[in-house]
């Protein structure tokens, strides 16, 4: 039985490489061993699966209401600028009636956070020296 009506999405622009989507599987490994109960999955944009919409709707059924997408992505492109939105509010039109208390946060992309950028600059700094 879950602990939370909330969790989390981990989205990632999606590769039909196997070894492109490793580093995401082990990220996610990492991730689920650290939180717990805390219910985190992975989502990809295209090429891969599952996709965003199919994570969404696997959550509501599991009875989520409060889901937040994390983007596995460096910078705000087109994809997170404007698909991803439509797609969400596409998503809550169709799932609102079945779920009324849906919430489907987009967050920015880690790629933006300063630490993020912080670690970058160490490892390119270090393989430069």
């Amino acid at each position: 039985m879950k602990t939370s009506n909330r969790a989390a999405i981990l989205l990632a622009h999606g590769s039909s490489d196997n070894l492109w989507l490793a580093p995401f599987e082990l990220l996610l490994q990492q991730l689920q061993n650290r939180l717990g109960a805390q219910k985190v999955v992975l989502a990809y944009m295209e090429l891969a699966e599952p996709s965003l919409a199919r994570q969404v709707q696997n959550l509501v059924q599991q009875g989520y209401d409060q889901i937040e997408i994390i983007p596995l992505f460096f910078a705000k492109g087109m994809h997170l600028r404007k698909q991803v939105p439509k797609l969400l509010a596409q998503l809550s039109s169709e799932l609102l009636p079945s779920c009324p208390q849906l919430s489907l946060v987009l967050h920015e992309p880690v790629g933006l956070e300063a630490e993020v950028a912080t670690a970058i600059s160490q490892v390119i700094a270090r393989k430069l020296a």
